[in-house]
């Protein structure tokens, strides 16, 4: 495991000030309010039935749900699937996604199932059916050699996949500010984030979850830090695709990004991996995430990019851009 920190220019940082406290553990203690764990619904099993099948611009799964896929770029490129972040859609990876598409690879992200455009079943919110949605969409769309690449969530999906599903069409993979190995603090992870931090992002979710991700975008972004610039865009966009989603699903999925332990998952990730991370996620502590992660891959590599919030994928799409095109060019 190799480790290099990156120091971009002021013109790579879309950063910005703001009004939102933090608390330590790299979570926002000003979003959480008092508990508010509850049941998730029941969890159908996956069942089977017919090959998935691409169908306009929707990949239908053994269990019937529809997951919205988007495809740029030349269909005879290397394939590059992007995994996205909770509570966002496949639209977060825009830049990565046209970057890449302009150096001549095809590139597809699809929205979780749940968020999104895709369907809002009431159930399946969990890592095991994520990792199986994306199995069907690289089935439906016959990927192979593809570098599978996930920010946050989507970094615990990407993991989950491979865990599940092997690597046979499989190349590389990316974790970008990655969940990975767990966030919620356990015995085997002391310094973890405390379950009283999810249980008021849930609260939040329940309580107003327009306003709640509205709040959350500061930290998200780093807006929050001196000097800071925030862009009204960003916060909209990201507002935006949070609102599509089903609030069922975005209130289970936070049991799934904080509780799941992905240690086996991440042994099983043998084929060279990148973890980009940036020191200043106050999202998704570096310590316990990024820097945990690579010591456990079998051929990992961690990249640290100085000054990047949890949001680099935008903040620092430009650092993030060029780390993923030598990485799959390597």
């Amino acid at each position: 495991m190799t480790t290099e920190t990156f120091h971009p220019s002021r013109r790579t940082i879309l950063s910005g000030g703001a009004c939102l406290a933090v608390a330590g553990g790299g979570i926002l203690g000003a979003l959480t309010g008092p508990a508010a764990a509850g049941t998730p619904t029941d969890s159908k099993d996956m069942t089977e039935g017919t090959k998935p099948m691409l169908q306009g611009s929707h990949v239908t799964t053994k269990d019937g749900v529809q997951i919205h896929v988007k495809q740029w770029g030349p269909q005879t490129g290397q394939p590059v699937v992007f995994s996205h972040g909770w509570p966002l859609t496949a639209d977060a990876f825009e830049d990565q996604m046209m970057f890449l598409a302009q150096h001549g690879y095809r590139t597809i992200a699809h929205d979780r199932r749940g968020h999104g455009r895709s369907s809002q079943p009431g159930f399946g919110n969990d890592l095991d059916h994520y990792a199986d949605d994306l199995a069907a969409v690289t089935e439906a769309l016959d990927l192979r050699n593809a570098v599978h690449v996930g920010h946050s969530t989507g970094g615990g999906e990407v993991a989950r996949y491979i865990g599940r599903h092997g690597v046979s069409r499989v190349a590389k993979a990316a974790l970008i500010g990655a969940i990975t190995p767990i966030m919620v603090k356990t015995a085997w992870n002391p310094d973890g984030v405390p379950m009283e931090v999810f249980d008021g992002i849930r609260a939040g979710v329940k309580a107003d979850r327009s306003q709640f991700f509205k709040d959350l975008t500061i930290p998200f972004y780093g807006y929050n830090r001196p000097g800071a610039k925030v862009s009204q865009g960003v916060i909209d966009s990201f507002w935006m695709q949070g609102m599509m989603g089903s609030l069922l699903a975005e209130y289970e999925c936070v049991k799934a990004f904080s509780e799941t332990d992905q240690r086996d998952d991440l042994k099983k990730m043998i084929v060279p991996t990148l973890v980009l991370h940036g020191d200043d996620d106050q999202i998704v502590p570096l310590a316990t995430t990024g820097k945990a992660a690579a010591a456990m891959l079998p051929k990992g590599t961690l990249k640290i990019v100085a000054g990047a919030p949890h949001g680099l994928c935008t903040t620092h799409k430009d650092v993030v851009n060029e780390e993923l095109l030598a990485f799959i060019r390597s």
